[in-house]
């Protein structure tokens, strides 16, 4: 065997070594909210943590300097991943696209979200808004108290049934590390840079605009003399929703390259795009059909909501093709019973029912 058949061999040999000790080394930083990664991210040393952050190829140099200056941000990172998609899949269910993830892809959510679309603006929105939330839940929880805790920033305001107090979630620290870590990634001379600039500010302010006070009250024997209120982050829920309705009337933008580099409605006669709202510079792709090198799955097969004339009922979710019905035998649980002590009893009903699924 030549001296240059052996090299190959070596290499390949390092390469399948790396990768099976280092599952990150490719794709992105979704890929860090994965169930296959997220508990490996967990009780890491110190140094284990810093060797994982500089060893992390899809962190930009900026990336990498703020995960090694917080020892346990990694998983706190992987945590607003995993919300990121889970909140993205739950929005977009009954889409024709639904946030499918491709693990094993370079693209978390595959080459659709290359396409510089109104999808791809939500995806970063929720990105931005899941890492100032768990960034922030973290604080308040104590994960990260070396950097951060609770918000004692707040300004008193004068009047006579309350007063701050308490532990509030300090969003502003939530906001900053996202903006930090997350914009990172952009170059702002670019339009695609701007793009996701815009949609990131979007998704924190979409977290922050919905800050909640919560009160508690005090006084003699019940009274709520006066209450003491902190603010407390909205579910991550509400804010899915937010941006979702900001992805319907997402403004569609064109790059203006001119001394400064900034988006511009594509149209005069369109709204001019605030702080709050998503943008984007290219339409949708088709997803009606299967398409490999998009990775767009299509919607056949899908199930569908006969009775609805929304986007999940069968007329739009299977693109005028048409559907098939089947009935399904199901088992469920049923007349179940409280028995004392400690248990609930219940029988097993047996029933067919009706499912549509897209030709």
């Amino acid at each position: 065997m030549g001296r240059h058949n052996v090299g190959v061999i070596v290499l390949a040999a390092t390469v399948l070594w790396m990768s099976s000790i280092w599952p990150c080394t490719k794709a992105d930083w979704w890929q860090l909210g994965f169930p296959t990664t997220l508990p490996s991210l967990q009780n890491l040393s110190p140094a284990a943590h810093k060797e994982r952050c500089m060893k992390t190829e899809f962190f930009v140099d900026k990336q990498k300097e703020l995960c090694t200056k917080y020892d346990k941000i990694l998983p706190i990172i992987g945590n607003g991943a995993k919300l990121a998609i889970d909140e993205c899949q739950n929005q977009f269910a009954y889409n024709r696209w639904n946030c499918t993830i491709f693990p094993d892809k370079n693209n978390t959510f595959g080459n659709v979200a290359t396409i510089q679309s109104r999808e791809a603006a939500y995806i970063n929105a929720i990105s931005a808004a899941s890492v100032a939330y768990a960034i922030t839940r973290a604080c308040t929880k104590g994960d990260l108290s070396e950097w951060c805790s609770c918000d004692n920033k707040i300004r008193q305001k004068k009047t006579t049934k309350w007063k701050w107090g308490g532990c509030s979630d300090d969003i502003r620290y939530g906001e900053k590390f996202s903006k930090e870590f997350l914009d990172a990634m952009e170059d702002p001379n670019t339009a695609l840079g701007l793009m996701n600039l815009h949609n990131n500010e979007a998704g924190r302010r979409a977290v922050r605009s919905r800050m909640q006070r919560t009160c508690k009250c005090h006084g003699v024997s019940g009274s709520c003399s006066m209450q003491i209120c902190w603010r407390r982050l909205p579910p991550l829920k509400k804010v899915a929703e937010g941006l979702y309705k900001r992805y319907e009337g997402a403004s569609h933008v064109k790059f203006v390259e001119r001394r400064r580099k900034k988006l511009k409605v594509v149209s005069p006669d369109f709204k001019k795009p605030n702080r709050t709202d998503l943008v984007y510079l290219e339409p949708s792709p088709a997803y009606c059909e299967k398409n490999d090198t998009l990775n767009i799955l299509g919607t056949r097969g899908r199930l569908c909501n006969f009775g609805s004339e929304g986007i999940d009922g069968c007329s739009l979710l299977c693109c005028g093709r048409g559907y098939q019905t089947r009935v399904k035998d199901v088992e469920e649980k049923c007349n179940c019973q409280f028995v004392w002590c400690c248990k609930v009893v219940c029988n097993t009903c047996r029933s067919r029912k009706e499912e549509h699924v897209c030709n």
